[in-house]
């Protein structure tokens, strides 16, 4: 890239510079570049095998894609709107994105090295050759011709700029083609630009084999089809992020669904452009002209010497070589949901036997929580089903298409959708319809508050009565993501939870205005004060607590952990992603250690330990500790209180920190270290062998 830096390329250790040396709080954006780089770095890995290698830097660059659209985007909201609040770890949204540039820039670099010195090279070296045109033979440029000429040429469209043709929109996280043409050696330059369609491959491949080249050289190499009897002066390939984050204003009298329509039309067409990729050797006259129509700032320019877009390498995965992979894991389905007699699982009868907790991709989706709602569809006894969601599966969605044959059979069917999930918008406009057309009664919850909560209540006419089984689960209700994030969710029949279940939907699909659970901790109304109150409870000598989440941020709950540990808690943090917290700082954070795993699958589970032994408290849900997640969104922590569940609670606590292989810990300055031990543990893998052995009817030793 094109600005230097001193920032360590050591993979062993990542810099976050994410606080003041004196500060109690980490910057939340440069935590979560350092999460980034902590992705990166598993790229670099020598030993992993090279499409996952390919892939996760694939990850890396999507996540960055997001990163720009959310967080830099909010930043920049923030400075046009002329606030200059200070965050919690002193900086203003300038000094942010000054110290944010810096680190991208830092990562980018790396990612370019990596790929042009390891991960481009060991591909050829098996046989898959990404390429530039020049280098192809002429056999191989008489192939690439034509796949150009049958293939991408009907779908290009050529756009001129100049006083009869404005400078057209160009749409969000698009590939373009900034091209200079003119008529004659002596005729003035014009601009045109080509947009690469989102449906054409991001590598075409020459021939039969497995020779790709990027489609945006393709169409560079070809522009003379496009231009014909004009001259080619100069092309080069940009990209433009713009703000994704909906700004949608509610009112108790508005249509929540149209607001977001005309929000998602809006932005389609207005969004303000965060950054501007572009290829070096960009003319300033060209780069000039882009600035200018785009509305874009210079320090919003990211160069590139190599490939825009990494992450497009994610489609060369789906490549044929199982050799360049790591055996695809299949998720099992422990034995007590897989009965071996003829007649099935009757989910109902083994939940009224007591509670199961699943643990996913480990443990199979599909035959636990699909089931679950699918059994309760096909049930005629079954009398109502209420269900969140919160991130659909786009035009798949099995527990989506079971809601609408529960209420086309007749059943009293609620789907809350919500409607602004970041992303997932449309989708989720899109099933929220087909869920109506289907009888489904749908809400889109509470006016102010996102619903992030994961639920699914089941209602059904027993012989002794009405009973209620609920799933509380820590992941979205998407097939998709359940086999590649690591979520874990409970399946209870319990008449207490059950019963606040029932309460809960009635707060957010009526005007209920319960405030009281019995067991659940329900934000934004219990969920605040009842951590804080159970992190004072363990704040003394022999106290402990032990978090599992994806970010940690919230001040209120940074300062009550630290009174816990100055008070004498033993505070274990295993914190994926963002973490505002400073450990280790004498005073304020001796006792509290926090470490971050990054692996194959996603760590996304929140679990939360108060306490040791058999007086300990255990929850799982779907809040991280963030301020959005703790005060505007409506979020569910359900207790665990069966022994045996919770004793698998705190396996996965100490399969987790005892891992060797994806752990980080994070040190007093931000610096992210690797963590390293005499013996290798990694802990998915452990997790995939607990997996096995359950669904052979193994049930693990706990500590095993």
């Amino acid at each position: 890239m094109a600005i230097e830096s001193g920032l360590t390329a050591d993979p062993e250790s990542e810099k976050g510079a994410a606080a003041e040396p004196d500060g109690r709080y980490f910057s939340r954006h440069l935590s979560w570049l350092a999460y980034n780089a902590r992705v990166l770095a598993f790229a670099e890995q020598d030993e992993l095998p090279l499409l996952e290698r390919v892939r996760f830097l694939a990850i890396f660059s999507g996540n960055l894609d997001e990163f720009f659209q959310v967080r830099v985007a909010g930043l920049h909201d923030q400075l046009f709107a002329g606030i200059s609040t200070v965050a919690p770890d002193g900086r203003t949204p300038h000094d942010q994105l000054v110290a944010v540039r810096g680190l991208v820039n830092d990562l980018l670099a790396r990612a370019d090295i990596l790929w042009d010195d390891q991960l481009r090279p060991g591909l050829e070296q098996h046989g898959i050759q990404i390429t530039e045109v020049a280098d192809l033979g002429a056999r191989d440029r008489r192939a690439l011709t034509a796949v150009f000429r049958d293939q991408i040429f009907p779908v290009l469209t050529p756009l001129a700029v100049d006083p009869a043709h404005p400078f057209p929109y160009i749409s969000n996280l698009s590939l373009n083609l900034a091209v200079r043409v003119r008529e004659g050696r002596r005729g003035r330059p014009r601009f045109a630009r080509v947009k690469v369609p989102p449906l054409l491959p991001r590598f075409v491949r020459v021939g039969e084999g497995s020779l790709f080249v990027p489609v945006e050289q393709v169409i560079a190499a070809h522009l003379d089809q496009l231009f014909p009897s004009m001259e080619i002066v100069s092309q080069n390939a940009f990209r433009v992020t713009r703000d994704a984050d909906l700004d949608v204003v509610e009112d108790e009298s508005g249509d929540l669904l149209a607001a977001v329509q005309t929000e998602l039309r809006r932005q389609r067409r207005s969004a303000r452009v965060v950054r501007l990729e572009i290829e070096t050797g960009m003319s300033k006259e060209v780069l000039g002209l882009l600035l200018r129509e785009l509305e874009c700032e210079a320090d919003s320019v990211y160069q590139s010497g190599g490939l825009l877009d990494f992450g497009g390498l994610e489609s060369l995965y789906s490549i044929d070589r199982p050799d360049l992979k790591k055996e695809a894991w299949t998720p099992l389905t422990p034995a007590r949901l897989n009965p071996p007699d003829a007649r099935g699982l009757d989910l109902f009868r083994v939940l009224r036997q007591g509670d199961v907790l699943v643990h996913h991709p480990y443990e199979s989706f599909t035959s636990t929580v699909e089931a679950f709602i699918d059994q309760a569809a096909r049930d005629p006894d079954v009398l109502a089903i209420k269900q969140t969601l919160y991130r659909t599966s786009g035009p798949v969605s099995p527990i989506a298409e079971s809601l609408m044959l529960a209420a086309e059979t007749g059943k009293q069917v609620v789907a809350l959708v919500e409607l602004k999930a970041r992303g997932d918008e449309q989708a989720n406009i899109l099933w929220a319809r087909r869920l109506e057309e289907s009888g489904v009664h749908v809400v889109y919850g509470v006016v102010g508050l996102k619903t992030h909560a994961k639920v699914s209540l089941v209602v059904r006419n027993e012989r002794g009565g009405i009973r209620n089984y609920v799933h509380f689960g820590t992941g979205n209700y998407n097939p998709a993501t359940a086999r590649s994030y690591e979520d874990i969710g409970l399946l209870t029949a319990d008449p207490a939870l059950g019963a606040d279940a029932a309460d809960l939907f009635n707060f957010l699909t009526g005007y209920s205005r319960q405030r009281r659970y019995s067991r659940l901790l329900v934000a934004p109304l219990t969920l605040r004060s009842e951590l804080l109150r159970l992190i004072r409870r363990e704040s003394h000598e022999g106290g402990r607590i032990t978090f599992k989440l994806n970010n940690l941020i919230d001040p209120e709950i940074i300062d009550g952990l630290y009174a816990a540990s100055a008070a004498g808690a033993e505070v274990e943090l295993i914190v994926r992603s963002i973490c505002g917290l400073r450990p280790q700082v004498p005073g304020m954070s001796d006792r509290i250690r926090v470490r971050s795993l990054v692996g194959r699958f996603l760590e996304h589970s929140r679990i939360f330990r108060f306490g040791d032994g058999a007086d300990s408290v255990h929850y799982i849900g779907s809040s991280d500790l963030m301020q959005r997640n703790l005060d505007g969104r409506v979020e569910v922590l359900v207790p665990v209180q069966a022994a045996d569940l919770k004793a698998r609670l705190d396996q996965v606590f100490e399969i987790c920190w005892s891992d060797t292989e994806l752990a980080w810990e994070l040190r007093p300055d931000g610096s992210w270290a690797r963590w390293a031990g005499e013996e290798r543990v990694n802990a998915q893998e452990r997790f995939m062998q607990l997996a096995i052995e359950r669904a052979r009817g193994e049930e693990p030793a706990v500590g095993a």
